[in-house]
């Protein structure tokens, strides 16, 4: 016979409940069967009408429960049969035991770009040595200096950096002092040299 004992050590708390709970329902069924067609002598009848008026009241203190949520759909993990021909069986439900794995919104990074001036004012530059990397134009290319697609600004001649900003507007600019002096480049050198022509 399955008792409420062999329940308690074979399962947890709350599968118990639910067990001694299809347990109780089942006793009456069988109690009331007994009584129509066994002819069963009144001593027994006593005994289980006790057994399932106490199995009652400590399942309506410790856990209210409908026969809608005893019957599911749920996988089930065991069963236990007791020995008498009336086959009463009962279904244990299995929870999940283990943690599902959660998912990140962060993890990601990007390349550091390394912006900023990198020659200062009064520093030495050769062509090609980058002044300042920037985004949009902080920093306004000047005399001898040039402008990548990014903003870039380079030196386009060997010389000094100068920084000079605007008194009126107050726009930076980055200029390089050349080494030999300044020069004027050969397209207005000619025309320096030659007589300007003047509209009469």
């Amino acid at each position: 016979m399955l008792t409420r004992s062999t329940l308690r050590a074979r399962t947890d708390t709350g599968t118990y409940l639910r067990a001694t709970c299809l347990l109780y329902y089942s006793l009456q069924a069988l109690v009331s069967n007994a009584q129509n067609s066994l002819n069963l002598g009144s001593e027994t009848l006593e005994k289980d009408q006790r057994i399932a008026k106490s199995l009652d009241s400590s399942i309506r203190l410790k856990y209210r429960v409908s026969l809608k949520e005893l019957v599911t759909s749920a996988p089930v993990y065991g069963s236990i049969t007791d020995g008498s021909s009336s086959g009463l069986s009962l279904m244990f439900k299995r929870w999940a035991s283990k943690k599902t794995a959660g998912s990140t919104k962060n993890g990601r990074d990007s390349k550091p770009k390394n912006l900023g001036v990198k020659k200062f004012g009064g520093e030495r530059v050769i062509p090609g040595n980058i002044i300042v990397r920037q985004r949009g134009t902080r920093f306004h290319p000047g005399n001898y200096v040039g402008i990548g697609k990014d903003h870039t600004l380079y030196a386009l001649k060997e010389g000094c950096v100068k920084f000079e900003t605007h008194k009126l507007s107050g726009r930076k600019w980055v200029h390089v002092e050349p080494k030999g002096g300044h020069a004027l480049h050969p397209v207005y050198a000619t025309t320096a040299s030659g007589e300007l022509k003047t509209a009469t």
